[in-house]
Parts: structure tokens; sequence; C-alpha cells
């Protein structure tokens, strides 16, 4: 797998760090993308889609989707073993919930984006609303250092199917296996110029964030929330 890099090495071949073979899962999963992670150089799903089978890993690109205009997606969400990764008051620990789930998951949907276009996608998509909701209970930090994150918390696509992945098939070799080609990324980026990026909250915290703070009263009580280390 390539990736192309503006200002550094036009491309950089990670196909050493992958797997020899497409990783051996059961679980089916999709990925809710955002359209504007396409143009992203450095995104994770890329890495994420070249470790798994294909019928196992399937991309879905957009903002709204219907019944009417993704009928597979909608047969998916309306089946009783799929869960939606997704943080908040209503969202179950995954691994508590597989303990107790009478159908035991077989497909986990993941939202790739920025968190606001995250949340702006599970909020007005009701078919995102009909599978159980779950998120994850770790203390890992994220590893994906090169790109901004809101709080220490937050974890990339790929860390999260990882993680998500390593927990459904009762398999930790899967989470190390999925790791290896991000940390190579990021690692070769750090070589070649690229900078740490410490997350909005870190620098929130220790008077080291470099915008001004907002004026709109919605993004100052969010810029608020993080510096007191609140969920948002």
């Amino acid at each position: 797998i390539l990736v192309t890099v503006l200002f550094r090495p036009q491309k950089v071949c990670l196909c050493p760090f992958l797997p020899l073979h497409p990783l051996h899962i059961s679980t089916h999963l999709y990925i809710i993308q955002h359209p504007a992670e396409e143009s992203k150089v450095l995104r994770t799903v890329p890495l994420l889609a070249a470790c798994l089978p294909q019928d196992k890993c399937k991309v879905k690109i957009g903002r709204r989707f219907s019944e009417e205009r993704d009928p597979e997606l909608s047969a998916v969400c309306r089946r009783s073993g799929t869960l939606i990764l997704y943080p908040g008051d209503e969202a179950a620990n995954l691994e508590e919930f597989i303990l107790d789930s009478p159908v035991y998951p077989s497909t986990i949907i993941i939202i790739d984006g920025t968190w606001s276009q995250a949340k702006d996608i599970f909020y007005k998509n009701s078919l995102f609303r009909l599978p159980k909701q779950v998120q994850l209970k770790t203390s890992i930090s994220s590893q994906y250092v090169i790109r901004t994150q809101p709080t220490n918390r937050c974890l990339s696509t790929l860390e999260c199917a990882a993680v998500a992945l390593s927990i459904l098939e009762k398999n930790n070799d899967i989470q190390e296996t999925l790791l290896r080609p991000l940390q190579a990324l990021c690692s070769f980026q750090l070589q070649h110029g690229a900078q740490i990026r410490l997350s909005k909250e870190y620098l929130l915290k220790n008077g080291l964030y470099p915008k001004p703070m907002p004026k709109n009263k919605r993004k100052l009580r969010k810029m608020e929330l993080l510096m007191n280390s609140v969920k948002i």
C-alpha cells in the first residue's frame, strides 16, 4: 500500500508492515466514511482495509444514508447481530455487552471522520439508531500522533477497529497486527519532518493552544469542557 505525502517523500511503501495474508476474522466491519476523509493523505482506513479480507471490510462513503439509497446498509442495521461503535450515555461497554448478549454480534459499524463529522452522521441518520450502540472502555492512548485529536482518549478509526475486533474475535494478536502499519506510518513521517500533534485537551490545559479562544459561545463551551476533561 502506497501513501502519497505532500512536501515529504512522494510515496511510502508500508507493505512490509502489513500481514502476509488478510486476517482471518468472522466479524463483518462496515466503515461509514465522511466524504472529506477521502482527500486526507494520512488517513487510517486504507491501512485497515489492506489488513482485512475484502468481504469482511466494506467502506461506505457519504453523509446521509437511507433504505432507499442503500438497501444493503439498511438491512445490516436492522439485523440483531449488528453493533454501532459510537460513545455516549446510551452506549454499552463492548466487552460487557458481549458477555450478556443473547445474540453474539456478527457485524460492527464504525464512523470515520472528525468528531464533529461523526456526530453529524450518527445523529442525522435514523438508520444508525437501529443497531445496539456500544463504546470502548480502554486506557490506551492513540498512537496516531501525526494528527491532532480532541482529547487524550480519542482513537483513530483504525485503532477503534483494532480494539473492537480483538474483543469480538477474542484474539489480542489482531490488535497488534492492525496497529503495526499505523505505527510504521507515524514513525516514518516523524523521521521526515512531521511533528507530534498533541491533543487540543493537552494544549488547552497547558496554555499551549496556538489559536485565540473562539467568540462563539457554543465553541467556547466545548473548549472549556476539554480543559476540564469533561466528555463532550
